[in-house]
């Protein structure tokens, strides 16, 4: 099968939903599939081989152009490859610039109006490009916010369109108004042009289907997966230690797990612990981390708690394979958990909030406990559970590493994968012959 299959590029950022499509790309490729995987605004950033094209569309100093200067929208294509080359995106992407909400907003707007809007010349050198490669098979859209591409995909190569959603909501939930309530009306208005929607597990299916008016009949789930081989359990420490890895951000709730911890050092008398942090920080999260810190020095507990920083895949082995429970209490609904899968393949038991899709993998493996979404004292609950019995941790780690080698690896996802898109290219057949 010929695939192609969009990315986008998070500039130098680890995203989940990068390291997701990179690894399922490399899977489908090893099952003799042909698969162009196409960034997005920018480079994409993985922790493993990059399979993706060296080649980016809507270049992230292109749409900042053309959104703000209408001369750009009509600067010739060949100009405007110094801006959208590979060198000059990386350079730009090293910046870290707080974005202007109105202007996010704007953007967005603008991409969800697609050959209508002020981004019309991208759409134009994508498909311009697309006539010089092979017809594909199947086009996968990586998030709904691309839903505008649809439509002149579809007319172009007359190839059914997959849309797979893996966390739209988090964003279209934080635009001001009225740039949210008009996103939301651009992409209901577009779900008909969009022949199959993939889902990263059973609640997000649920939940977007009620989001954006999908209809059941036109969702499938496909969970995700990791390549477990660099992943296993490491010697631990002799104290204790919770560690937490995600993006620093408030959404992924270090602070409500700072807040356990201290209670577990409190209300429960534990000690000596450690609690040891690592992810990607935006600059615009850093003042909530120096919060953090700074109530772990107010509680007397700052020499106990360490954020590593972004790690690549070797360290971040390392580090899970360190750590005694991992725990990102994210009050936000997680659509996928990569990180989850990650400890729990090293043998590290978690201890999550019970809402997401977390109740479906603890579930499945058997690897961790569950406890009140936004609630710190539930939270050092559960931890107190493991932190008394350091055996039924071990013995918890041991089950949830065993059962996401059987049930949450890329070759389990490339092969669902597979399975979405042929019963689409039957029935898309079925209705052709009709």
């Amino acid at each position: 099968m010929r695939i192609l299959q969009f990315t986008g590029g998070a500039a130098q950022m680890y995203c989940g939903s990068c390291l997701r499509d990179n690894a399922l790309a490399s899977d489908l490729m090893k099952l003799g599939h042909q698969v162009t995987l196409v960034p997005l605004y920018t480079p994409t950033t993985t922790d493993e081989q990059n399979v993706s094209l060296d080649k980016v569309f809507f270049g992230g100093i292109s749409v900042y152009l053309e959104q703000h200067y209408p001369v750009f929208r009509h600067t010739p294509w060949l100009l405007d490859k110094l801006w959208d080359s590979q060198w000059a995106l990386k350079l730009a992407s090293k910046r870290s610039v707080a974005v202007n909400p109105k202007f996010l907003g704007e953007m967005t707007i603008s991409m969800l109006k697609g050959e209508q809007g002020r981004l019309h010349k991208e759409f134009s050198k994508l498909l311009a490009w697309l006539e010089t490669e092979p017809r594909p098979d199947v086009v996968n859209l990586p998030f709904a916010l691309l839903i505008a591409m649809a439509e002149p995909l579809k007319r172009s190569l007359e190839r059914p369109i997959c849309l797979t959603l893996q966390g739209d909501d988090v964003f279209l939930d934080g635009l001001i108004e009225p740039y949210r309530s008009e996103s939301m009306r651009l992409i209901r208005e577009q779900v008909a042009g969009v022949d199959r929607f993939i889902a990263t597990s059973n609640y997000y299916a649920d939940y977007m289907c009620r989001y954006f008016g999908i209809p059941e009949s036109r969702m499938d789930v496909v969970p995700i997966g990791i390549h477990t081989g660099d992943f296993a359990a490491g010697p631990k420490n002799e104290i204790f230690t919770v560690g937490y890895f995600a993006r620093i951000a408030p959404e992924k709730g270090l602070h409500l797990l700072a807040e356990a911890y201290r209670r577990l050092r409190t209300d429960y008398g534990f000690g000596p612990l450690r609690l040891e942090a690592a992810g990607y920080l935006p600059a615009e999260h850093k003042p909530y981390l120096e919060t953090v810190e700074r109530q772990m020095r107010d509680w007397g507990y700052g020499a106990e708690f360490h954020y590593r920083g972004t790690l690549d895949r070797r360290q971040k082995a390392d580090f899970l394979g360190s750590i005694d429970v991992i725990s990102v209490p994210s009050p936000y609904r997680e659509p996928k958990g990569l990180y989850l899968l990650e400890a729990m393949a090293s043998g590290v038991p978690a201890v999550q909030p019970a809402h997401g899709s977390f109740p479906e993998i603890i579930q499945k493996t058997g690897g961790g406990l569950l406890f009140e979404p936004d609630d710190a004292v539930s939270l050092a609950e559960q931890l107190a559970v493991l932190v008394r019995d350091r055996g039924r941790a071990r013995e918890i780690g041991a089950r949830a590493s065993e059962a996401v080698r059987r049930h949450f690896t890329v070759a389990n996802m490339a092969a669902r994968t597979i399975d979405a898109y042929q019963r689409l290219m039957q029935h898309r057949t079925a209705e052709v012959t009709a």
